[in-house]
């Protein structure tokens, strides 16, 4: 009996990896676009509807705006552009739920979003999940040609909503943190995560307290290599094209600047000593009276870290977060460094897996290394926090934007935005790249962002 139920496990096996084979691209991306779905409806099923209507400030969107607005974008530029006669499920929404495509139409202001009390958390949720039948209705139906035309514009929208995810992380700790009583969105505790996230290795640094060494430099020599997106599979446009930048001999920290190191520089006076800071950056510390990272609160002499599990003691081993490129930069220039540039990074982390602490986790936080990075090797290239490159963010040389709406997704380079790079503790692995450009202005620090030492060797 033992033979035969092992027989019938390998036959199910078997039929099961040859099912999985034999599933069409359609289906495969369809069964992707419900595992990118759901994880948004994990992430925000542990809040109360009061929760999801908060703007804390106008950077922060409401989780229920994040929640419609994914949405929207698969009604907008899918179901509405190839299912004939398409009626829009409330044409109102259109209005709402737009945010920056303006080829799309008239938008609402963006730092009004927290007044909008309807439709209800209810109703989004009621839309979101007629806007995913019809789009199940669209591809079942599609021919192959068909299929080809939605494809690109599908996995666009999936990426779109894995970036909304970070978003709502960040945007619901910012809401929180503004409550006294410091609400918990998720208990501290390891969780398998969604769907494909099972096909995942667990990060090969681990995430338990260990002895991580003293901060060490890795050597590159001067180089010219090859920069941005090769044109094998997703990207932004922002990524492309691929082009050759000459990089000078430079090095590397082996890991990120952790909470320890950091408090060191606010134990010398960091914030108080105009030397080290940007001029910009040294009138934002006085004006907004910056003396720590962001949720850092002293209580009784001693630093505390609000988190999305809680107020918590700070780990001196955890890397540091939620710091502007004023305070990266300032942290560098005290430290006898510099960040890096984001032509180095990448070329750091070229041969390196896309491996560590990512959403698909649920720590929702940086993860302290149980080891000290071996000689030569780079810890937290990727996950934990982003690194604040000291790169403008521009166009690649010869770029062009997409075209219509959509191009102008990532068409648009603002001025005064710094590049980030390598993803954080809120970012998934499956959308994260090793050419994945974000940016953000030197005075935020909502985000997961911390800092990777370089120096020059020239």
């Amino acid at each position: 009996m033992i033979q035969a139920a092992v027989a019938t496990a390998n036959r199910e096996a078997t039929a099961q990896k040859r099912s999985r084979a034999e599933s069409s691209p359609a289906e495969k991306l369809l069964t992707h676009f419900h595992e990118v779905r759901n994880f948004t409806a994990r992430l925000s099923e542990s809040l109360a509807p009061e929760d999801c209507v908060v703007q804390s400030m106008p950077e922060v969107s409401p989780t229920k705006w994040h929640l419609a607005h994914t949405t929207w974008f698969f009604e907008t530029f899918i179901l509405k552009k190839w299912v004939p006669g398409y009626r829009d499920a409330v044409p109102e929404y259109a209005y709402l739920f737009n945010s920056y495509y303006n080829a799309a139409g008239a938008m609402h202001r963006r730092d009004l979003r927290g007044l909008i009390s309807r439709p209800t958390v209810e109703e989004t949720k009621k839309y979101r999940a007629s806007i995913d039948s019809d789009i199940d209705a669209l591809i079942a139906s599609a021919d192959e040609r068909l299929f080809r035309e939605i494809k690109p514009i599908l996995t666009l929208g999936i990426h779109h909503e894995q970036q909304h995810q970070e978003l709502l992380i960040t945007d619901i700790k910012h809401v929180f943190a503004q409550n006294p009583l410091f609400p918990v969105f998720r208990e501290a505790q390891p969780s398998p995560g969604y769907g494909s996230a099972s096909k995942i290795d667990p990060p090969k640094d681990g995430f338990a307290a260990g002895n991580i060494g003293p901060l060490k430099f890795v050597e590159f020599d001067e180089a010219i290599i090859e920069i941005g997106h090769d044109g094998n599979g997703f990207a932004y446009d922002n990524e492309s094209p691929r082009h050759r930048a000459l990089v000078l001999p430079f090095s590397l920290a082996n890991r990120l600047v952790t909470n320890a190191e950091y408090l060191a520089f606010i134990a010398d006076n960091g914030y108080s000593r105009s030397e080290f800071w940007l001029s910009l950056g040294w009138t934002t510390v006085n004006e907004q009276n910056w003396r720590a990272p962001l949720y850092w609160i002293e209580r009784d002499g001693q630093w505390r870290n609000f988190t999305l599990s809680g107020l918590c003691q700070i780990d001196p081993n955890e890397p540091v977060t939620h710091l502007s490129y004023f305070e990266a930069d300032a942290y560098a220039n005290w430290a006898g460094a510099r960040l890096p540039t984001e032509f180095e990074w990448e070329r750091a982390a070229a041969k390196i897996d896309i491996d560590g602490n990512f959403v698909e986790r649920e720590r929702f936080h940086p993860a302290v290394l149980n080891k000290s990075p071996k000689d030569r090797e780079l810890a937290q290239m990727f996950g934990d926090v982003w690194e604040w490159t000291r790169s403008a963010y521009s166009p690649y040389p010869g770029y062009r934007a997409g075209p219509g709406a959509l191009g102008e997704y990532n068409g648009k380079f603002m001025c005064n935005q710094y590049v980030l790079r390598g993803g954080s503790c809120a970012t998934s692995q499956t959308h994260i790249r090793k050419t994945y450009r974000n940016f953000f202005q030197p005075d935020k620090r909502w985000q997961f962002t911390g800092i990777r030492l370089a120096h020059d060797l020239s």
